[in-house]
């Protein structure tokens, strides 16, 4: 993550609807499969990174090859992945972004069987709003129960 900057205050009630309606369908692109329109979530020079992986994804493009990679390997696998984001608290910086943090909870569903918990995180998110939209300019993932 970036440098935190101070803190302006809370989001306001339209805001974090906003955010929240954001999360719904960035994650949904995703879990179809639509990875352009789950990578276009992020700004263009956006970072992704995970505790559990040594360098983090910097810019789109990079996200994006993530993002079909991981698709292509639960498709040679058969499955199915969820991702539901919850415990949403996001915070105002006096610089106009907003910070997240949240629970992620990730399910699989092998072809054909029923759908198992695979893995619990946290996320902390930089959003930014650009004509309109929110964006994330820098993700941290951090997978539980990881040294």
């Amino acid at each position: 993550m970036t440098a935190q900057t101070e803190a302006a205050g809370p989001v306001t009630a339209e805001m974090y609807a906003e955010i929240n309606a954001f999360y719904a369908r960035h994650m949904r692109h995703l879990d179809d499969g639509r990875t352009d329109a789950w990578t276009a979530g992020f700004t263009e020079d956006g970072v992704f990174a995970q505790n559990v992986v040594p360098e983090p994804c910097r810019g789109r493009t990079a996200i994006a090859e993530l993002g079909r990679a991981a698709l292509a390997g639960l498709a040679e696998r058969g499955l199915v992945r969820r991702h539901w984001f919850g415990m949403v608290d996001a915070e105002q910086r006096a610089d106009g972004t907003v910070h997240t943090m949240y629970y992620a909870l990730v399910f699989e569903t092998p072809r054909g069987g029923k759908g198992v918990f695979h893995l619990s995180c946290t996320g902390a998110d930089i959003l930014v709003r650009r004509d309109g939209e929110w964006l994330v300019q820098d993700r941290l993932v951090v997978h539980d129960a990881t040294d």
